[in-house]
């Protein structure tokens, strides 16, 4: 196991989200400080050919359908389409169901039924079977952290609310989730200690948790081994029997982290990984895919010491 760079000067992101289809990841979203923007211009898309490993915008048909800029919002991939959900500009938080076609390039609004989610940021999302799963994140509308689950059927488009028994994870943002069978593993994030309010008074929490979907049952395991420190805006992945954690930030101990950890399902036990290379530097709010044996990752944040 080792990091390499294979790419430099692909978009720069932050808080941007990104699936992988094939043989290309695509990028949606996110900001960079060092541009401008306009709350309701049309999000950028970006592609890397994992094969000529080449960035290069995606020119799609600006329709009154398209989406606006964004940032904190999830994408999963489902067959060709990619459904895009949450986020928010610096005006407002979105609710609404937008599709990519990564055949025709081309956006649509899809009607959906059901109980929609309100709008908000910094929220998970994974599909198990033909559902999107979400969960957490800041709600736009009630000021607060969340910590519902609420289920998109992918072939009906009917959103409807999960009431999981067991013990749930606490109100949060900017965790990670991640699907292995029919189960939705949780982990870190930013809590408040007076949730779901935020009084500024963060908390963040190292356990792990999993939904499962079959059961709606909420599961809060103990493992063995050395956990990670609670974080946020880290990334996470499955490969084989694994859940791997890279990054993110704790903003208790102003701490930015490259670390790489992985929590065995199987074994139930957590393991610090010392990977050699060229280490990307210590950041947050970057995304992280893996494609076959490699894991790709890109964009983010880091503090700056002058």
């Amino acid at each position: 196991m080792r990091w390499t760079v294979h790419i430099e000067g692909g978009p720069m992101r932050v808080n941007h989200a990104a699936v992988c289809i094939g043989e290309k990841i695509y990028s949606f979203g996110g900001y960079c400080s060092t541009e401008e923007y306009k709350d309701w211009e049309p999000i950028p898309v970006h592609v890397l050919d994992t094969n000529s490993l080449r960035w290069a915008p995606v020119n799609y048909k600006k329709t009154d359908v398209a989406p606006f800029q964004r940032y904190g919002h999830t994408t999963v991939a489902y067959g060709d389409k990619v459904f895009m959900w949450g986020g928010r500009n610096n005006a407002v938080a979105c609710d609404t169901l937008s599709c990519f076609d990564t055949k025709t390039l081309e956006w649509s609004t899809p009607t959906v039924s059901g109980m929609v989610p309100y709008a908000k940021d910094g929220h998970s999302a994974c599909v198990i079977g033909n559902k999107m799963y979400i969960f957490g994140g800041f709600e736009y509308l009630t000021d607060q952290y969340s910590r519902e689950v609420h289920c998109l059927n992918l072939d009906t488009l009917q959103w409807s609310y999960i009431d999981a028994r067991g013990t749930a994870p606490s109100h949060r943002d900017f965790h990670t989730a991640v699907a292995v069978d029919h189960k939705m593993y949780i982990f870190g994030g930013r809590g408040d200690l007076n949730s779901p309010y935020n009084s500024q008074e963060e908390i963040y929490c190292p356990q792990v948790f999993y939904l499962d979907t079959i059961e709606e049952k909420w599961v809060a395991v103990n493992p063995g081994g050395t956990w990670p420190e609670g974080r946020r805006s880290h990334s996470s992945w499955i490969y084989k029997d694994y859940m791997y954690i890279f990054g993110g930030f704790n903003g208790n101990s102003k701490t930015h982290f490259n670390d790489l950890y992985r929590y065995s399902i199987t074994d139930n036990i957590w393991q610090y990984i010392n990977v050699g290379g060229s280490v990307p530097c210590k950041r947050r709010r970057q995304a992280c895919l893996i494609h076959k044996d490699v894991v790709y990752l890109f964009g983010g944040t880091r503090s700056v010491s002058i």
